[in-house]
């Protein structure tokens, strides 16, 4: 069996965009730009990991998006080697 983005991305996963999003910011909902590469954390699965809500922070924790995503325009990031059976 194949892994899919789908099934690879879990709540409270580290993600990124694999492409520009225009959002509202989290507070003032003024328009800001996230970049391709812009990281987030998974906070809600919807419609079996066809889409996410992902919430964005800034260095000091402070959240400045929160949006939902779909599965496609996101890239699991991974911090630990992954060993192939």
């Amino acid at each position: 069996m194949t892994a899919t983005v789908t099934n690879l991305i879990q709540i409270h996963d580290s993600v990124a965009l694999i492409q520009d999003l225009q959002v509202v910011e989290f507070m003032t909902e003024l328009p800001i730009l996230l970049r391709r590469g812009q990281v987030g954390t998974v906070v809600e699965a919807y419609e079996n990991g066809a889409a996410f809500e992902v919430e964005f922070s800034r260095s000091d924790g402070q959240p400045y998006a929160l949006i939902s995503v779909a599965a496609e325009q996101l890239m699991p990031l991974y911090y630990e080697a992954i060993y192939s059976s």
